[in-house]
């Protein structure tokens, strides 16, 4: 780097420092991150050589050196009140009336309404527009000493700017942690096998209290200001709470883009109304909504009791986060046969709803949050989410509560519940004969690439199972005209055309039968291998794990998931009843390969939308060539065929150096062959 001047050193800090403010006060990056990357760099390599230059307000100073040994205690020269809190609209009514009666005017008193956020409050000082400290609330009069964490906070300006400034001005506001950050703080704290936090919160907390600041600067804390405290006597005061804390944002300090100026308690309602609706899709956690009057002379007037300002209060909304005991662990059976846990709670009001019922996700997270039947458990519900269990409250966890174990059969059917290898999920194997799984089983058998049962859709299916004429794949073949007038909207000529089709699916393929079981991970292509591989259904009924890798496009797992299948009576019992009731076929012939065409013994993929036809059209043409076609592409893959809007399968093949054709290229190709 060439020699700089103090000059152009300075200049480069007020750079960075605006891009900062650019990027988490106004939420408007001017530079990509790369770019600002590079700049810091610069000023790092500047400041090593010039230690006696480095400004109180370089970005560099935002993290302390040495971790600190404890926190110093420290008096807030103004106390840090809490708020009253109102649960209802007629608190919010009764509020009002209060500072009514103190008004000489008796207009609509006109408030400041903000999102109450859910973090720490935090005070912190500026001498000559220079950040000195910085202190949590602790009991409203002393609290801890946390300045180089908060330094760290790149909303918050280390150097105020702007003209007017107070030599002494304590700004207040809250310390949060977004979802996002949240997010990437746990799956962080698993990666090193430490015990994840429970809520944004908590996470935040934590943060703060960190005695080594680098920690804390990796965890991307946020703030928000509210109020202020201690203010020079000198500093000229708006009379309007919403234009001192508009004058705070010209220094550079965040304000929440969320606050609003209403008027009366037409206003506050809407307020509160609007802000519920968009709680859940906010980037951070509130937990309710702060009102307070405006007008500061009135402020001053109402004053505050031993604990709070008479002059704000705080709208809770309903608690998303309870505590409650965990009566027993069950499990649930989804549509796919995939198996979870459900706590069954003592009820309690979570967001405004009675839950009694909480998800456990999987057998995974039970172990990992440590939950055990008998816990006083954490529970969590936001918007219209499935309320869940967050994590057991330790400290209260009884002697007798006893650890979960997976059940070894559906509660639904009694088939074997099974864990997929390499997967947290437990699925139930029972899915031609599980209640759970009948609807999207008989969907999937009557299905275009399966007996494609003309007239048989999703609505008819769901009428035909609520009135139980059928429960398994094959009481679609025991169905008569009859039974099908009987449902609503279905004269008989349908009903005809109905029983027509279901009887003229009873001659199928191998390849379309063994497709129609469902047998997860068995999809056209491997459903159409195995029929080629086996030839008939008893040779399939037997096979082992080493007889089916041996079929292309059949890995361990798929292999095991087959002959699961067919260890299920259950299933077993469909399949049989199916072949007796006229379900057939004819034995897969051999296929002739032209040895000479250039796709003879290829494993091809075909992807994207072919323009000269489908691709089922387009896997026939190349299956009488000798290809093989086959799903997904691997380290095997011959050849990929690409149409128009190709995906993530083109971009494997690049990777992996397949050779890829696109459709016109393809087409040459065959015209040749």
């Amino acid at each position: 780097m060439d020699t700089v001047s103090k000059e152009s050193y300075l200049r480069l800090v007020e750079l960075l420092n605006s891009y900062s403010n650019q990027y988490y006060v106004k939420d408007n990056p001017t530079i990509s991150d790369a770019q600002y990357d590079e700049y810091y760099q610069q000023l790092l390599i500047i400041e090593k050589t010039n230690l006696s230059w480095i400004a109180k307000n370089s970005p560099s100073q935002r993290v302390g050196d040495q971790p600190l040994s404890a926190f110093r205690s420290v008096t807030h020269a103004v106390a840090m009140y809490s708020l009253d809190n109102a649960f209802s609209d007629d608190d919010l009514i009764s509020f009002l009336n209060r500072i009514e009666k103190e008004q000489t005017k008796q207009n609509k008193l006109v408030i400041s309404a903000e999102p109450k956020m859910d973090g720490l409050a935090i005070n912190i000082r500026y001498e000559k527009g220079i950040l000195v400290q910085a202190t949590t609330r602790g009991d409203g009069k002393t609290g801890e000493d946390v300045t180089d964490n908060i330094k760290t906070i790149r909303s918050v300006p280390l150097v105020l700017k702007g003209s007017n400034l107070p030599d002494v001005l304590e700004v207040r506001g809250e310390v949060f942690m977004s979802k996002l950050a949240f997010e990437k703080l746990n799956k962080k704290q698993l990666q090193n096998d430490n015990k994840p936090f429970a809520n944004p919160r908590n996470a935040a907390a934590g943060t703060l209290r960190q005695l080594d600041s680098k920690i804390v600067s990796q965890r991307n804390l946020s703030l928000y200001l509210y109020g202020w405290g201690e203010i020079s006597a000198d500093w000229i005061m708006p009379n309007s709470y919403v234009e001192i804390l508009n004058c705070f944002a010209e220094y550079g300090l965040p304000l929440n883009p969320e606050s609003q100026k209403i008027t009366g308690i037409e206003g506050m309602l809407f307020y509160y109304q609007q802000l519920a609706k968009k709680r859940a899709d906010l980037p951070y956690e509130i937990d309710g909504i702060v009102y307070k009057l405006d007008d500061i002379s009135l402020q001053k007037k109402l004053d505050f009791t031993a604990k709070s300002p008479r002059w704000a209060i705080a709208r809770k909304f309903p608690a998303e986060e309870v505590w409650t005991d965990l009566l027993e662990i069950e499990v649930q059976v989804g549509r796919t046969g995939a198996i979870t846990p459900v706590a069954r709670l003592e009820p309690v009001l979570v967001g405004g709803v009675m839950v009694a019922n909480a998800t456990l996700h999987n057998m995974d997270e039970i172990i990992r949050k440590d939950v055990r039947v008998g816990d006083k458990v954490i529970v969590r519900r936001a918007g219209d989410v499935i309320p869940e269990v967050v994590a057991p409250v330790l400290n209260l966890r009884p002697d007798n509560t006893k650890l979960f174990e997976m059940p070894l059969h559906c509660p639904e059917c009694d088939s074997e519940i099974v864990k997929e290898q390499g997967k947290a999920a437990y699925r139930c194997m029972g899915g031609l004969f599980c209640p759970a799984q009948r609807k999207r089983a008989l969907q999937h058998f009557v299905s275009r690439k399966a007996f494609d049962i003309v007239g048989l859709g999703n609505k008819l299916i769901d009428q035909l199972v609520d009135v139980k004429l059928v429960n398994h794949p094959d009481d679609f073949f025991k169905l008569r005209v009859e039974q099908l007038k009987s449902l609503e909207r279905m004269a008989e000529k349908s009903a005809n055309k109905v029983i027509s089709a279901i009887e003229s699916a009873k001659k199928t393929t191998f390849a379309k039968f063994i497709y129609s079981l469902g047998i997860p991970e068995v999809g056209e292509v491997t459903a159409a291998n195995l029929a080629q591989h086996f030839k008939t259904l008893e040779n399939l009924k037997k096979v082992d794990v080493e007889s089916l890798i041996l079929v292309d496009d059949v890995g361990e797992i798929v292999a095991k998931h087959i002959i699961q299948f067919f260890q299920q009576l259950h299933n077993m019992e469909v399949v049989d009843n199916l072949v007796s009731l006229g379900v057939h076929w004819q034995t897969p012939q051999e296929k002739t390969v032209n040895a000479n065409s250039s796709f003879a013994n290829k494993i091809i993929v075909l992807t994207g939308t072919l323009s000269s036809m489908g691709r089922g059209d387009a896997k026939k043409q190349l299956e009488a060539l000798g290809a093989k076609i086959t799903g997904s592409v691997s380290a095997k893959t011959d050849i990929l065929i690409a149409g128009e809007k190709s995906g993530s399968k083109k971009t494997k093949a690049e990777q992996l150096g397949v050779t890829i054709l696109t459709e016109a290229e393809w087409l040459a190709m065959m015209a040749k062959d």
